[in-house]
């Protein structure tokens, strides 16, 4: 009985995890490569995501990365209907993308300490 429900929460925590990657996705896709970006456009593409997103119910996040998206993708729903200027916008959330993919790779990516020393042998 308990294994079912660790099963259902890991589901459950995924499927919420992709709801949030494929918001972040959709909405930075739309920054990136419109043409005409306005306000009103970035409302209505939040508004579509958001519908996917309700569908999924809200999950705990223990892992850093994870809560990093989950502020992020609050961040990009704050904005809707803000009378902040889109190109302020476009620019203040690609740059927090590529911090929170800088984060990840950090932790992804490891730079050898002693770099030097693994050539030693060779002389």
């Amino acid at each position: 009985m308990a294994a079912s429900k660790k099963v259902i929460e890991n589901a459950s925590r995924l499927r919420y995890i992709r709801a949030l990657q494929r918001f972040q996705k959709s909405i930075l896709s739309y920054l990136s490569n419109s043409d005409t970006l306005d306000n009103e456009k970035y409302n209505k593409k939040i508004d579509n995501a958001l519908k996917l997103l309700n569908r999924v119910e809200e999950v705990q996040l223990y892992k850093g990365e994870l809560q990093d998206l989950q502020q992020f993708v609050k961040k990009m729903i704050a904005y809707k209907d803000s009378n902040e200027d889109i190109d302020n916008i476009k620019e203040e959330l690609l740059y927090s993308a590529n911090q929170l993919e800088k984060s990840k790779n950090a932790k992804r990516y490891k730079k050898d300490k002693h770099s030097y020393s693994k050539y030693e042998d060779w002389e």
